[in-house]
């Protein structure tokens, strides 16, 4: 029963140290500013430019065409 906790102590150590390394919290903030950028141009497309050219193509749905 030593060696499973002994196990899980390493286990939970060098994960600490895997996910503390700068790789993965470069890769976190980029998937999480990847997140941002991917909803503030997904509201500029929907809210901005595609209801003019709904009215320049004479009231197309656009919704429906994804």
């Amino acid at each position: 029963m030593a060696c499973v906790g002994q196990c899980c102590a390493n286990f939970c150590k060098e994960f600490k140290a895997f996910a503390l390394r700068g790789n993965v919290l470069d890769l976190a903030i980029g998937i999480i500013i990847g997140t941002a950028f991917t909803n503030v141009v997904q509201s500029l497309v929907d809210d901005i430019i595609t209801p003019p050219l709904g009215l320049i193509l004479g009231g197309v749905d656009f919704v429906n065409l994804t």
